[in-house]
Formats: structure tokens, sequence, C-alpha cells
């Protein structure tokens, strides 16, 4: 029976016992299934140690990351942290997480920049970082990296990352734009944003401090990508035709694509394109390190290394 098989190793999207291989999903692991104590510190050190050697080997390194990497820099949107910087809101709204208040029909453009500017400023402008940005940064500085990410914080260049070689495909806490938009636009919103959160009271801002766009004279509103309005200005394109180069002069060479806590809301942009990558060239290799969703598919299984632990934790063994 499968459930008497010793389970000797787990390359996430598969399970190998006794040489016989049963694909599952890393969401249908449950750690208190005897089956799935896949995660042995040997077997995981084991991981640990060849990513680390590929790193050194590596020619080119393009980093993919998602939100489970600002999660494991400190950047909970939930919880102690969330409690902590809006309670009023959730006394008031009942809100559960930082993220789905945002979407909120707040009645006013004074209360929705309150908790927009609270919410902007903590995530972009705040110092939150434990160190996994820059641990990731001084592992990858001496070597041509790019960063392909659907992040939004910032976090990046805060940790010394060339700007020149980031592409953050979603937008950016700390522009604004045009809410309708009239144009393709972005405005940076640090100093306006500082004075929200200085001078709220009650929940709600100082009218005078509500952002319009000096275009059309219409309500700004965030640069990130939630639906059709979402701008993409000189600046994103610039950096997508960057990025895009930077795959077309280094294809055939000795490339890692290292991912990094990229889930499944928006899988074409990291994930899937980088299995796709690794699939067509032969010398490139594919690394996930994802707490609870780190796998890869059967056809690039031989090419890749999933790790199933904390990023931040990993990074400070590399």
């Amino acid at each position: 029976m499968f459930l008497k098989k010793k389970i000797t190793a787990f390359t996430g999207g598969c399970l190998d016992t006794d040489n016989k291989t049963v694909n599952v999903k890393a969401a249908e692991v449950n750690s208190d299934d005897t089956r799935f104590k896949i995660c042995n510190e040997k077997y995981e050190n084991s991981k640990v140690k060849k990513l680390e050697e590929l790193l050194n080997k590596s020619d080119t390194i393009v980093i993919g990351a998602g939100a489970g990497l600002s999660t494991s820099a400190g950047f909970t949107y939930s919880g102690k942290r969330f409690e902590d910087n809006f309670s009023d809101f959730i006394e008031k709204y009942g809100f559960k997480d930082m993220y789905s208040g945002g979407f909120y029909p707040f009645e006013s453009l004074e209360e929705h920049w309150a908790y927009w500017s609270r919410y902007i400023y903590i995530n972009r402008y705040m110092d939150v970082d434990n160190g996994t940005y820059k641990r990731l940064f001084e592992l990858v500085k001496n070597k041509d990296y790019f960063v392909l990410t659907t992040n939004v914080d910032h976090q990046f260049q805060k940790a010394g990352f060339d700007k020149h070689r980031l592409f953050y495909t979603q937008g950016d806490y700390g522009l604004f734009q045009c809410s309708e938009p009239c144009s393709d636009v972005t405005y940076d919103n640090e100093d306006i944003v500082r004075d929200m959160v200085e001078q709220q009271k009650d929940m709600g801002i100082p009218s005078k401090l509500i952002p319009y766009c000096p275009v059309c004279g219409k309500p700004m509103s965030m640069n990130l990508r939630a639906d059709d309005t979402f701008v993409q200005d000189e600046g994103w394109y610039s950096a997508s035709e960057r990025y895009t180069d930077f795959l077309r002069r280094h294809k055939g060479l000795k490339v890692l694509f290292l991912e990094l806590g990229a889930g499944m809301n928006t899988p074409t942009i990291i994930k899937f394109s980088f299995w796709r990558m690794v699939n067509e060239w032969k010398n490139a290799t594919y690394a996930c390190i994802n707490l609870g969703e780190a796998y890869a598919p059967r056809e690039i299984q031989a090419n890749s290394i999933c790790i199933n632990e904390d990023i931040g934790n990993v990074l400070k063994q590399l």
C-alpha cells in the first residue's frame, strides 16, 4: 500500500516512493499526514547545497519574485502588523486584512486616502525588510542578473538592486496615476503620502490633500494593476524592453531561473514563462523556493530544484 511506503524524496509536484512516482499538487500536502513528512532536514539541506553550487556556476540569473518573497521579508498583510496600523478601520468595518480593505468603497475620498496613505507608507516607505532582500542582493550583485517581479513594494531598489535590471510588471505603491486615465503618465507620491499620514485625523485626511490629476482634474488612483485602467508608462515599457533584450542575449547560456515566492495568482508572468524557457533552453535550470508551493512540472524536473521552506531562511544558508 502507498501509505506504508517510505517516502525518500519530494521534488515538488511529485512524491518519489521506492522508485514509484505519484503526482500531487503542493496545495494538497497536509503536514499532519504521515505520507508527507517530506521536508526532512537532511534532504532539504542537500537541495540548498545544490542550489548554492548552481548559483556559483551559473553565468546568468533571472529572478522571478512574487508576494511570498516580501512576506518572508516581513511584509505581512494580516495579523499584528495589520492590527497595529489599522485598528480604527478594523473596528469600524471589520476588515480581516490590509489587502481586502483596500477594495472597500469608502464614502469619501478623505477616508479612502486615510486608509491608502497608511497602506502605502508602511509597505513602501517604512523600513521593514528583515534582511531577506539585502541577502538576495549580496548573492547576485556580482552576477549578470535581471529581476522580473509582480511585487509593488519597491524593495529591490531599496536593497541595492540596479533599477535598470528590474521589471515591476504590476505597478508601484510609490506612484499615482489618473483614475480615468487621461494619459499614460505616473506621478511620484512620497511627499503627499507622508503628509496624508501625518495630517489625517478621525480616519480622514484634510480635503486639501486629496490628489487630483494635473491634466484633467479627475481624482488620482494608485498605479496598481487591478483593472483595465492600469497605466503602463514610459518606464514600464522601457523595463519590459530591457527584460526581453536580456533574455534574447542570454539564450543558450547557463541560465538559472530563480523563482521566489511566486504563486498561482498571476502564473503566466513568472511561473509559466520560467517553466517554458527551462523546457526550451537546454542549458537552463529552474529553482523554486516557496513555502508550501515549491514544485515543477514533470517535463523539467530533471533540471529543477524545488525547496519547500521559508525563503529568508534558505537565503541565509546560501
